[in-house]
């Protein structure tokens, strides 16, 4: 039986949720012990002096598309199956700037708020509340906003159907863009280090 199991019929919603659940806390568990926690930690990012947010994002988008790329070519994995969040180039624009001014201003997204809040972060807490309301609002305003948020809707798209190349010809490009940017932040993070006022 091919991945994924769930819509292949393996297991039920009952066990499809309590997966979710502990890959949920083991997620945040790695968060809070990376340090991704701390709003500190986490707007070091936007000053320059510590790319560890970069560095685990893109870490993480590699992983991820190396495995399914691996896992669909040996055929565990039908990507036909696989669930995709429908493409809407301007509400999904407007969607990343609202999230990255949210954490330009407040030092966190809503995972490591939530994070931040279990281990008992007063602003994380705070930065959860505005979360939950602004998840209220929204929820509220859908008869408002719903033309806009399903506006230009283009369906599942990847990237490889766009560039209109082989799967891993892409993948093997987000990889060395990747090493790139890894070197590029080192050597951001040196740079900005060596020109910081000795105290």
């Amino acid at each position: 039986m091919n991945a994924p199991l769930f819509a292949s019929g393996a297991f039920g919603d009952g066990v499809s949720l309590a997966i979710a659940f502990a890959i949920g806390i083991g997620f945040g568990f790695a968060l809070e012990r990376a340090g991704f926690g701390s709003a500190r930690k986490l707007v070091s990012q936007f000053y320059l002096n510590d790319m560890a947010v970069f560095k685990v994002m893109f870490t993480a988008i590699v992983t991820a598309m190396v495995g399914i790329w691996a896992l669909s070519a040996a055929g565990v994995l039908d990507l036909s199956a696989v669930y995709f969040v429908p493409t809407h180039v301007l509400p999904q624009v407007v969607g990343g700037l609202v999230l990255g001014i949210g954490f330009v201003v407040g030092g966190y997204c809503p995972g490591t708020s939530l994070v931040g809040a279990v281990t008992g972060r007063l602003d994380a807490l705070a930065f959860l509340g505005g979360v939950l309301a602004g998840t209220l609002l929204v929820g509220e305003l859908d008869p408002v906003l719903n033309g806009f948020v399903e506006s230009g809707d283009l369906g599942r798209l990847t990237l490889p159907e766009v560039l209109h190349l082989p799967y891993v010809v892409v993948v093997a490009a987000v990889v060395v863009i990747a090493l790139g940017g890894f070197a590029g932040a080192r050597w951001v993070e040196r740079r900005v280090a060596g020109s910081a006022p000795r105290s």
